[in-house]
């Protein structure tokens, strides 16, 4: 009989490890706080000393969808609607800051024995168990 993975592996440290491993990961993406100071007023890109706010970015895109909807087989419109939708999400992405909540020294060990715990016991599973002894020289 094949265990986890079709090797000699042992399926109970697959579900083991597998179960460490999502619960470690989700306290640890639960730890993190996501913020942004992304709005209409917000400056994305500074070009040439002038700050181009999203807000400013908005303004050709409206162009392109407008000349998209006059004529669908326009250059210029697909590129002003693309550009701008191009740099209105790297814009929001890079505006993203992530901080780490406070938490005692306890709790981020268990969260790390947990993640990396699993995932050790969860690849261990996919390696095949020797049956037999081996020789002694």
């Amino acid at each position: 009989m094949n265990g986890a993975g079709g090797t000699s592996g042992g399926v109970g440290q697959f579900f083991i490890g597998l179960i460490m491993m999502c619960g470690g990961f989700y306290m640890l993406l639960n730890a993190i706080k996501v913020s942004s100071s992304f709005g209409l007023g917000y400056g994305l890109y500074n070009v040439a000393g002038v700050s181009l706010t999203s807000g400013m970015v908005m303004i050709p895109f409206m162009f392109g969808v407008g000349l998209l909807f006059y004529n669908a087989k326009n250059i210029l419109a697909w590129v002003l609607t693309i550009g701008s939708l191009t740099g209105l999400i790297f814009g929001v992405i890079s505006s993203i800051h992530f901080r780490f909540t406070h938490m005692s020294a306890f709790d981020l060990i268990v969260i790390l024995v947990l993640s990396v715990g699993g995932l050790g016991l969860f690849l261990r599973s996919f390696k095949a168990i020797e049956t037999r002894y081996p020789e002694q020289k």
